[in-house]
């Protein structure tokens, strides 16, 4: 039902193991959404940022949830992951410090993603 949609689904993670549910959320429901066969764009930002690097999200752990690993595999397989620049640059992370698949950009490609027509935006 879903695959027919021909609408992009942006997700914006702003929280990591500082706020594991919310965190798990923005994962659960971007990866749910690219099994369903939704356009999807996930955003790494505030303390997500981390999950960019490579082991980062084995070291995630919340009960009950699905491993952060998988949901992070599933989106760079069918989606699309972004880091965000000054999230990013806060942390000292670079492009060739992330996992490939993954791009860094800014507020302007958000600005442009969000605002494409039947574009969709959730923040966790």
């Amino acid at each position: 039902m879903l695959a027919g949609m021909a609408r992009l689904l942006v997700v914006k993670a702003t929280a990591g193991a500082d706020a594991p549910e919310r965190c798990s959320q923005a994962f659960t429901v971007a990866s749910t959404a690219v099994a369903s066969g939704v356009d999807v764009s996930f955003w790494l930002t505030g303390e997500s940022t981390w999950f960019a690097l490579p082991g980062r999200a084995a070291e995630f752990e919340l009960p009950h949830a699905a491993p952060l690993p998988d949901l992070l595999d599933a989106l760079l397989a069918a989606g699309r992951v972004t880091a965000c620049t000054q999230c990013a640059a806060r942390r000292d992370i670079g492009p060739d410090d992330v996992l490939p698949g993954i791009r860094i950009a800014g507020a302007a490609v958000f600005v442009e993603e969000i605002m494409s027509d039947g574009a969709q935006a959730v923040v966790y």
